[in-house]
């Protein structure tokens, strides 16, 4: 029985990737943002009901422990924050469990950065720069553009106050599937990745801001000034309708963080996945301080397979999962 036991991606790609890898560095050390490398295990994973940790349990000193595979370097380089690192940026391998396709894999490339003092605004532009600086054309402007203003002009609802019934008839008829238990947010979900995130960045690059306040995951909270409603203080970078980074103005409050954490796990109860172990030191982190400031993950196999006109991520990795 044959074996396919060669990389996907040949060897002349996987020069270029490391070439790509080196001037993300270069980026990097040019403004002074320090390189870190953090564990790829923790005590805690991601208590996120949209995404599912991988775990494993290890003899550790204190025995036979559960120990989870991180799902983005977030929260050991927030306790690094907290110790006092400043500008902070890591090559991290991350896993998530379930994410097999043509943009995703078990395994992954996350490019990580934070950035103490820096607003949100001037993060979008220094995830453009980085952009720039990896792709080997001027991928064109960079705009923000608001969600809020996106559902309006695409679809003609206000995700914020068109009633649920009304999202769920909507979403229904956009997936061809039945939607009468879905919340809100799948609703939007569902209306954002089959509608509206085809659309983006085939101009230049896009930054869509002011998420719902429920989908602020670790992002602080504002208020939008239109009606004062809550809205997430984050922001998420597509280019040639890809989503490439997830951008957030951290929260900082150990508290709210607790409590959001604690909120996140009744969620995975009642959508019946089972619940994660809470990363209790991160939260010990934020109670002694970490600074204000903005932080922003961003797919590296895809922004490589943007650079290097590739149709998949398994183009550029040696191993993808099928073939791990």
């Amino acid at each position: 029985m044959s074996i396919d036991w060669q990389p996907t991606a040949n060897l002349d790609t996987l020069r270029e990737r490391a070439r790509l890898l080196t001037a993300i560095r270069h980026f990097f050390s040019e403004r002074g943002v320090l390189e870190v490398e953090t564990p790829i295990l923790g005590h805690g994973g991601s208590t996120d009901p949209h995404l599912d940790s991988l775990s494993l349990t290890a003899t550790t000193p204190a025995g036979r422990e559960h120990l989870w595979l991180q799902t983005s370097p977030e929260f050991h380089m927030k306790r690094l924050l907290a110790a006092g690192s400043g500008p902070i940026f890591q090559l991290a391998r991350s896993f998530r469990d379930g994410e097999v396709g043509r943009r995703h894999n078990l395994e992954f490339t996350m490019l990580e950065w934070y950035r103490p003092g820096l607003s949100l605004t001037a993060l979008i532009d220094e995830c453009g720069a980085l952009i720039r600086a990896v792709l080997p054309t001027d991928p064109g402007p960079l705009r923000q553009r608001r969600y809020r203003e996106l559902f309006r002009e695409t679809l003609d609802v206000d995700p914020f106050t068109t009633s649920l019934a009304d999202l769920r008839r909507l979403a229904g008829q956009v997936g061809g599937l039945a939607m009468d238990d879905a919340d809100r947010d799948g609703c939007l979900d569902l209306l954002m990745s089959f509608v509206i995130e085809p659309q983006l960045g085939r101009e230049g690059i896009d930054a869509v801001v002011d998420y719902p306040a429920s989908q602020a995951a670790l992002a602080r909270k504002r208020l939008d000034p239109e009606d004062g409603v809550k809205v997430a203080a984050r922001f998420e970078i597509y280019l040639h309708g890809l989503e490439l980074a997830n951008g957030y103005d951290e929260l900082t409050d150990a508290a709210e963080q607790g409590e959001r954490f604690a909120d996140d796990n009744r969620q995975r109860e009642a959508l019946g996945k089972p619940g994660v172990d809470v990363d209790r030191r991160l939260v010990a982190a934020l109670e002694s301080g970490m600074p204000a400031g903005s932080g922003v993950a961003l797919g590296v196999d895809r922004l490589i397979q943007l650079a290097l006109n590739k149709e998949s991520i398994a183009e550029v990795m040696a191993f993808p999962t099928p073939r791990c």
